[in-house]
């Protein structure tokens, strides 16, 4: 089974990929999702946070408040560095149980840190979803409402655009319209397929 691991900026538009691969039947594995089921209520890799990063990141009815834990992380490097050390080594730990479990042509794997957490060399392609910063800023106020300064804080945070794409095996280009994306990913499906 061929493994491709996706990544890109915040805003690049990963989630929307995924969904698209998905409708061709393609498994896909979601990183990001595996960390929100990670930090739920009563999760030792919440527990953990809260020895870390103490009981402001946590909201009233227990669950994590993610905004405020990104602010501390993407606020100061070392702090990023700890939540990555709790976070990280449990979500190749699932990532790794998935892929046993499926039987496909091929698997997509949602790693929007691929790079940062050295990932890159593990996966058979690297697959990276592109798109102008200012399209990453405009896509994730639409989407978050977050400020442009927490924005612009997170893909600094990031590795540079050139880096990814330097070390990208395929790239799909979405600054243009979906039906663009679409035709990109049924290439790359086809490709992937064989």
């Amino acid at each position: 089974m061929l493994t491709v691991a996706l990544t890109g900026g915040i805003g690049c538009g990963k989630t929307l990929a995924c969904k698209i691969f998905s409708e061709y039947g393609t498994p896909i594995i979601d990183t990001d999702q595996i960390a929100r089921e990670l930090v739920r209520p009563e999760q030792p890799a919440l527990q953990e946070i809260i020895e870390n990063f103490g009981s402001q990141v946590i909201q009233p009815d227990g669950s994590l408040n993610r905004k405020q834990l990104a602010t501390i992380v993407f606020s100061d490097c070392e702090q990023r560095k700890k939540l990555e050390s709790i976070l990280h080594p449990r979500i190749r730990h699932s990532v790794k149980s998935q892929l046993e479990s499926l039987h496909a042509a091929y698997v997509i794997i949602a790693i929007p840190l691929l790079i940062e957490s050295g990932q890159e060399s593990i996966y058979d392609r690297v697959l990276v979803i592109d798109c102008t910063q200012q399209q990453q800023i405009d896509r994730t106020q639409q989407r978050d409402a977050r400020s442009i300064d927490e924005i612009k804080a997170i893909i600094k945070s990031q590795v540079s655009r050139d880096e990814r794409l330097r070390i990208a095996d395929d790239v799909i280009d979405n600054s243009g319209d979906q039906a663009t994306l679409r035709a990109q990913i049924a290439r790359l499906h086809e490709q992937y397929s064989q």
